[in-house]
């Protein structure tokens, strides 16, 4: 390999090179091949981490150490020297954590935290930019802002607020002490979420290290109902099925990423001769058509992310109608929910003709939406984000504008019927 192909892979990557040849053989960006080598290990350690690691034989300093050690092997892979961004977000806030009166730790948290994100965001985009990478830094950099935000307010409404002030969410969620330094290293850089998230909640994995997750969350399903019974004795259940039917959906969508997205690239949008020649219906259908078969990879590498924590005995919610355990706690993404909505259906339901232009309609003008919006997500760089949206003529800005400024104000009765209807949604069974 000649100098001129190192630097192009130095290029794509800010991370470890020494999966260039697989990347060169697949066809698949470095950066992402890298991401996927980490989180397949990840799966096996964490099937590992549930078996041998287990908090039965082990101490939570043990589970958390080994945790932490992975998670940053995993950064410092990925992403080579600017994971040094994600350790001193970690350490910065912890030591404001320590530090910070619990009255202000919240407010101090948060403005460092979303402040060194948004730096870091701006010098990437602006000052160093380095190229089109569809994973960088400042992905892990946002799943930690968000634990650590969310874990300094849940410690200022243990430590500092009376519990009669809390809604019953915010009393359950509740730290009631401070963490330690490998508690706190641990729930933001353990291999499970490091990569990709999810934004998981910090009693619920400390009760995981300690081994008490699962028989917590059976137990609290045995107190809710009177079907439900002994629960909280069984032996801890299997995460087997569920890693295997996600890995299943992990595998369709790779299969449509080498079919699908890589016949439609999204760069292939901002291409100037593509935009200078295909008439604008052209241009919109085919933004359609290239988001479109983007989004299964992102469906993969979440879901991939919801298995390795299954993997490891992470992400019990309770127990489903059927009376079988469910592995989706941690679970953020919903296809189905998400490509197909109803959001106000039920007001469209008086003929059926009414109801399938409803669906045809909001549908179409959601996915057109949606293409639209994500599009900056896609690209990750300004210049073509712009070339992009000029392109477009700026059409859903300005529809968005003169919508606001044209159509009327919903009539009260209207108002009154969501209102009820959200009500009535969230009224829960005792």
């Amino acid at each position: 390999m000649d100098k001129k192909d190192n630097t192009d892979i130095a290029f794509k990557t800010t991370g470890c090179t020494w999966l260039s040849s697989v990347s060169d053989q697949v066809g698949v960006p470095l950066d992402q091949v890298n991401f996927i080598a980490c989180q397949v290990f990840g799966l096996a350690v964490a099937f590992w981490f549930r078996l041998c690691l287990n908090p039965q034989r082990n101490t939570p300093e043990v589970r958390h150490a080994v945790a932490t050690i992975i998670g940053a092997s995993f950064i410092t892979f990925c992403f080579g020297w600017y994971a040094i961004h994600v350790f001193i977000l970690v350490l910065a806030c912890y030591g404001i954590m320590i530090k910070s009166n619990v009255n202000s730790v919240h407010r101090y948290t948060m403005i460092a935290s979303v402040g060194y994100l948004t730096v870091c965001q701006v010098s990437r985009v602006f000052i160093f930019d380095y190229g089109i990478l569809s994973t960088d830094f400042s992905g892990p950099l946002m799943i930690i802002t968000q634990k650590i935000t969310t874990l300094a307010f849940q410690v200022h409404d243990g430590m500092c607020r009376k519990q009669e002030e809390l809604k019953d969410d915010q009393r359950r969620l509740a730290v009631h002490s401070k963490p330690s330094l490998l508690e706190y290293l641990s729930y933001n850089i353990n291999f499970l979420s490091i990569l990709v998230g999810p934004c998981s909640i910090y009693k619920d994995y400390i009760e995981f290290i300690k081994g008490q997750h699962v028989q917590h969350r059976l137990k609290r399903v045995k107190d809710s109902s009177s079907q439900q019974n002994g629960w909280d004795k069984v032996p801890e259940p299997s995460p087997v099925r569920a890693v295997i039917n996600k890995l299943l959906v992990c595998a369709c969508c790779l299969l449509w990423f080498f079919i699908i997205t890589k016949a439609f690239p999204i760069t292939y949008n901002v291409d100037p001769q593509f935009i200078s020649e295909a008439s604008f219906i052209t241009r919109l259908a085919y933004a359609l058509i290239s988001v479109q078969a983007a989004r299964p990879k992102f469906y993969f590498a979440w879901t991939l992310a919801d298995a390795i924590h299954n993997a490891a005995g992470y992400g019990v919610s309770g127990v489903n109608e059927r009376g079988e355990v469910s592995w989706d706690l941690i679970s953020n993404v919903r296809i189905w929910e998400i490509e197909v909505r109803r959001n106000f259906r039920e007001y469209f339901l008086s003929s059926p003709l009414l109801k399938i232009c409803y669906d045809v309609v909001t549908w179409a003008a959601t996915q057109l939406t949606v293409c639209y919006t994500v599009m900056p997500f896609l690209l990750l760089a300004v210049e073509p984000t712009m070339q992009y949206y000029r392109s477009m003529y700026f059409h859903v800005h300005v529809i968005s504008i003169l919508t606001l400024i044209l159509l009327p104000s919903k009539p009260s009765s209207f108002k009154s019927e969501i209102q009820a209807l959200h009500s009535n949604n969230n009224v829960k069974e005792d």
